[in-house]
């Protein structure tokens, strides 16, 4: 028997939402680990839950380490390299301003204000 097709909108129940965060976490951290190993690529995965929890993966080909606590040497490795692949504008203040807009922009996507959850509910 095929499983249906599920619905990409947000799960209403906490509980329900929860488990299934957990367990899409936990996956895609196994596929992204499975793909370090399997191609030998560098892969950095960083996740904050609803409740500001820090999950991160960091791999460095078939050796990787799966933190819950601040950057490791080898997640800043990884971000030095990203930021040094797309070229200096992330390391000028320039950069540093637009940084800080990307930060300000991902915030009000994860915490909408009381109005914007009061149009929502319209």
């Amino acid at each position: 028997m095929a499983r249906g097709k599920v619905q990409m909108k947000r799960i209403e129940n906490p509980v329900h939402r929860q488990v299934t965060f957990c367990k899409r976490r936990t996956s895609l951290l196994k596929k992204a680990n499975e793909l370090s190993v399997l191609c030998d690529a560098e892969i950095g995965i960083i996740i904050f839950s609803t409740h500001g929890k820090l999950y991160e993966l960091a791999t460095k080909g078939y050796f990787f380490l799966l933190v819950c606590l601040p950057l490791t040497q080898t997640m800043e490795g990884l971000i030095e390299r990203y930021k040094t692949a797309c070229g200096d504008a992330h390391s000028t203040a320039a950069g540093e301003s637009n940084q800080s807009q990307v930060t300000l922009y991902m915030l009000a996507l994860i915490h909408p204000s009381v109005d914007d959850r009061l149009a929502l509910q319209e």
